[in-house]
């Protein structure tokens, strides 16, 4: 697996729901595993996908799209 994403836990939800639609198999971790769940979206959290898939998952989320103009 290879680190895709990191940021607060309330995008890396959505970014995981997200890659699973497109077939992409990601997960998601917290940065620091030893705090406590308080259930805090801001709480930072990482994105991983497998590195088969991290180009493909790139070009989801980063490259421009040319449909949007």
């Amino acid at each position: 697996m290879r680190l895709f994403y990191s940021g607060p836990l309330v995008n890396t939800e959505m970014m995981v729901a997200m890659l699973e639609k497109h077939g992409i198999a990601a997960s998601q971790e917290f940065e620091d595993p030893s705090q406590s769940d308080d259930g805090d979206l801001s709480r930072l959290a990482k994105v991983l996908v497998p590195e088969s898939d991290y180009d493909r998952a790139h070009r989801l989320f980063y490259t421009e799209r040319e449909d949007e103009l």
